[in-house]
């Protein structure tokens, strides 16, 4: 008697064999397609965060004001109004740098936290001692309205809301500013816009405190 092999067993059950093993590899690729994805979409959004930060992050600088103690004399003394940009993160007056130049010299500041005072209900900031007495390359603080206590002397971080005067001291750094002397420079914080400074003094000082920009 003839036995006739049946081989259509043999091939179903290669193809289903062939078919699982598919089906496992398309499994994980798909998870890893699916963790790869997961991590791209949350590295774009840190990433577009941080760009965001960046982007609104910053300073502006309010107004500028000179003090002539002698009328017709140099400035000795300069004060920088600065605020926040709108929606920025909070900014370290600690690693803030300002950097002037008069078009003879360049100086860059860094803050002195020993020169620190709140305005206390003083309404001419330069009667105030502690934050006038800075050197040449250094710069220090004037708190004009600070809602939450976010500065202070050792730890100066600018929020929303907040205003500052930074204290120059011409004298020490340029030995005074004279009339009709183009003036430059920004406040840099460690990242986001800086503060632009720019102005020109007038051809004579006339009274002690000189509206500059």
């Amino acid at each position: 008697m003839r036995v006739i092999k049946d081989n259509k067993g043999a091939i179903g059950i290669g193809t289903l064999i062939i078919f699982i093993a598919m089906v496992l590899v398309a499994a994980v690729a798909a998870g890893v397609l699916i963790q790869t994805s997961g991590f791209l979409q949350q590295k774009a959004a840190s990433t577009g965060r941080e760009s965001t930060e960046q982007v609104a992050s910053g300073l502006s600088v309010i107004k500028v004001t000179g003090y002539v103690p002698t009328i017709h004399g140099n400035i000795s003394k300069l004060a920088i109004y600065i605020e926040p940009n709108a929606g920025s993160a909070d900014i370290d007056l600690n690693t803030t740098t300002v950097v002037i130049s008069d078009g003879n010299k360049r100086v860059v500041f860094s803050y002195n936290s020993s020169a620190y005072a709140d305005t206390n209900g003083y309404s001419n900031i330069f009667t105030l001692t502690k934050p006038w007495g800075v050197s040449g390359t250094r710069f220090g603080i004037i708190v004009l309205q600070d809602e939450d206590n976010s500065l202070t002397s050792s730890n100066p971080t600018l929020n929303k809301g907040d205003k500052v005067v930074l204290t120059i001291n011409a004298l020490s750094a340029f030995s005074g500013i004279e009339e009709r002397t183009d003036v430059s420079g920004e406040v840099r914080p460690e990242f986001g816009a800086p503060g632009i400074i720019d102005f020109t003094t007038p051809p004579a000082y006339t009274t002690n405190v000189v509206v500059l920009q």
